[in-house]
């Protein structure tokens, strides 16, 4: 039988625009819709676009509940990844609190002070799965020696992303583990699991994992303690010190070994051997307290010895690409459904599964909109 869509436009069509709204801006989306549908005369606006794109992609959440079938090789490493990026939101968009500093306006009258936000964004939570081959390595393979090129690390592979603009950190996170879940329902592999070291993050993760009682080891991406050690560098040296270059390689060789304990203590006594005052010693006390709170998810000796990955490539990069690169076109503001509805759509152009999508919500909208008419869903001969 005929699978007509709700609406005036065909299915064929709403595959076009979702597919356009996922690469570039509405406006060219509204173009390119235009330029494929001249023959036919078909005229699509802007707020059209983006109602047609918010009903192509209803249904995400389920297409990605089936299980992930084949076999999986001994010993490959199951690795989660959680990441946030702001979205430039129209008022009506905003969160509570977020709406509330808006309205309260800046400060000063011709610029930012320090310190303080525009009040426009909100977060969009995001969320990355994949599949890793260990490869153990050393504190001096990951931070090699001047002119020596240490070896390659963990190759992500088998990548699935999501983002939400409108679920927070927890359901993003159980998004994650639900991922996790289909290609390792009976939790047998290695459960790794990458953060910047947000507490919400920590929290939500460490909540998930009990919830759903699965073992999972937490890491905090190296690439955020060496921006702590950085700060503590400033401190001890001046800038453009080529010295302070070696003093973070060597604090955080240590840290690779293990010792971020004794690299806080050591980071404070020197402040205090020099005499800095409260100003002076601010970035060292900051690192070392840093250190010193993450402590429990900075076992990179563990982490290397089992071969895991200890940095965020895979959502920092789904962070520019799923986010930036569509969602911060110079002068967009977006409202809440049309931010979620290009966002699940890039995520699944990015998995590579929107053909495979297409099918099911096809599928889908012809039991919505013709099998649920008839008795038992069954439409008679």
């Amino acid at each position: 039988m005929l699978n007509l869509p709700v609406g005036l436009h065909s299915h064929g069509l709403r595959r076009l625009v979702a597919l356009e709204a996922a690469r570039g801006s509405f406006d060219a989306a509204v173009a390119a819709v235009a330029a494929v549908a001249r023959a036919t005369g078909v005229r699509v606006g802007k707020r059209q676009l983006v109602e047609l794109a918010r009903s192509v992609a209803v249904d995400v959440a389920g297409f990605y509940t089936a299980p992930v079938c084949g076999p999986v090789p001994d010993g490959l490493l199951l690795v989660l990844q959680f990441d946030g990026k702001g979205v430039v939101m129209r008022p009506e968009g905003l969160r509570p609190a977020t709406a509330k500093a808006a309205a309260a306006g800046r400060k000063l009258a011709t610029r930012l002070s320090p310190g303080e936000k525009n009040g426009r964004k909100r977060m969009a939570e995001l969320a990355a799965v994949h599949d890793v081959v260990p490869v153990v390595r050393t504190p001096a393979d990951v931070l090699p020696p001047p002119g020596v090129t240490g070896p390659d690390g963990p190759k992500a592979t088998g990548k699935w992303v999501t983002a939400s603009v409108v679920d927070d950190i927890a359901t993003v996170v159980a998004a994650g583990f639900d991922e996790a879940e289909r290609r390792d329902p009976t939790h047998a592999r290695t459960w790794i699991v990458l953060v910047d070291g947000n507490n919400t993050q920590l929290d939500a993760v460490t909540a998930e994992a009990a919830h759903r009682g699965v073992v999972v080891h937490i890491v905090v991406d190296l690439i955020h303690v060496l921006e702590y050690l950085w700060k503590a560098a400033w401190s001890f040296f001046t800038t453009g010190d080529p010295d302070a270059e070696a003093w973070v390689t060597d604090k955080a060789r240590k840290v690779l070994e293990g010792r971020a304990g004794q690299v806080a203590t050591g980071i404070r006594r020197r402040a205090t051997y020099n005499g800095y005052n409260q100003a002076e010693r601010k970035g060292a006390d900051t690192c070392a307290d840093y250190l010193d709170a993450k402590a429990p998810w900075l076992d990179y000796a563990t982490a290397l010895v089992g071969g895991w990955p200890i940095a965020t490539g895979v959502i920092e990069g789904a962070c520019r690409h799923l986010v930036k690169d569509r969602m911060d076109i110079t002068g967009a503001r977006w409202g809440l459904d049309g931010a979620e509805s290009v966002l699940l759509l890039r995520a699944l152009v990015t998995n590579g599964d929107f053909d495979d999508y297409w099918k099911y919500h096809i599928a889908q909208e012809q039991h919505r909109n013709h099998r649920n008419q008839y008795a038992d869903n069954r439409i008679p001969p």
